[in-house]
């Protein structure tokens, strides 16, 4: 059952405060050794966008820095990360690395120990590997400029259990009077994630529960390979918002066929994007201003 009290608001309130506003000694790049080396993480990554916006961003910084795709064999992660620790080398973490990366690190952002998985990382001062999470302030941000939606007393429907719901958790913690349910086709996922944001998430055996959501969020793999639906689209009402964490060139199928039903959807370019943004913000400051950042990283992702 829905708690939609003062209280557990303000838990939710204080819960994201605290998980947001990280300490002075893994706060960025104030505290870190300058990357003179990128990476990104992931098996595979040759799909990824990262790399081309990322690197406009450096470029158009005039930082002569480059970003690469580094494809990681499950069994090499460890090594991996102990070489980079050692070269001083920072980046980003995509799957299905996340999770392994947010237990190799030496030190979390509380954000990164509370989402439970870290897609950003770098070396500090004193040599130690600190990992970040700014896949839930891209979502967030995404959410609102995108779906021009603030966020308020609203259901959310997620699909999926992984690093990924959790991130979108996280920030709904921070949403005044909103509540998840969250169906995974594995329910005992389901009810452990839930079981850590008690507050604002319920899971569901139905997927029917998720279909009623004012904003439904795939936050599953499905659609990253293949042209495979995480949801029937014809069950969902024309004022559902549809937010597809997966992004592919030319959009997602799932988010081309929501508009052809006339269902305002968008895939994950956008939050792709703006967790890019505040990744670059960690690693280098403000070397270029927020603004400016964002439309050369959207320039180069939506060209490529």
């Amino acid at each position: 059952m829905r708690r939609d009290t003062a209280d557990v608001d303000a838990q939710n309130a204080q819960n994201a405060q605290n998980a947001q506003n990280a300490p002075s000694e893994a706060s960025g790049a104030s505290d870190m050794r300058v990357p003179e080396r990128l990476v990104l993480l992931g098996h595979p990554v040759v799909h990824s966008l990262s790399p081309t916006f990322q690197n406009a961003a450096l470029q158009a910084a005039g930082i002569h820095v480059r970003y690469e795709p580094v494809d990681v064999a499950p069994h090499d992660l460890e090594t991996v990360i102990a070489q980079l620790r050692d070269e001083g080398v920072a980046g980003n973490v995509t799957v299905p690395f996340k999770e392994r990366m947010h237990d190799a690190c030496d030190v979390l952002t509380p954000l990164a120990r509370r989402v439970g998985a870290v897609n950003t990382f770098w070396v500090d001062g004193e040599g130690r590997l600190v990992g970040d999470n700014t896949d839930v302030g891209g979502f967030d941000a995404a959410v609102r400029a995108r779906l021009i939606l603030e966020p308020r007393d609203i259901t959310i429907g997620v699909l999926g259990a992984g690093g990924a719901a959790a991130a979108v958790l996280a920030a709904v913690e921070a949403w005044p009077g909103c509540y998840a349910h969250v169906f995974n086709r594995t329910p005992e996922r389901a009810r452990i994630l839930c079981e850590r944001f008690s507050t604002v998430a319920q899971p569901v055996d139905d997927v029917g529960v998720i279909e009623g959501a004012q904003l439904v969020v795939n936050a599953t793999s499905i659609g990253i390979r293949t042209d495979d639906l995480p949801l029937d689209p014809s069950v969902l009402g024309p004022d559902t918002l549809v937010f597809d964490l997966v992004y592919a060139r030319g959009e997602t199928r799932f988010v081309r066929t929501l508009r052809d039903r006339g269902i305002r959807a968008i895939d994950g370019l956008p939050m792709l994007v703006e967790q890019g943004a505040l990744a670059f913000e960690r690693w280098f400051g403000h070397a270029l201003g927020s603004d400016a950042l964002r439309s050369v990283m959207w320039e180069a992702a939506t060209s490529a």
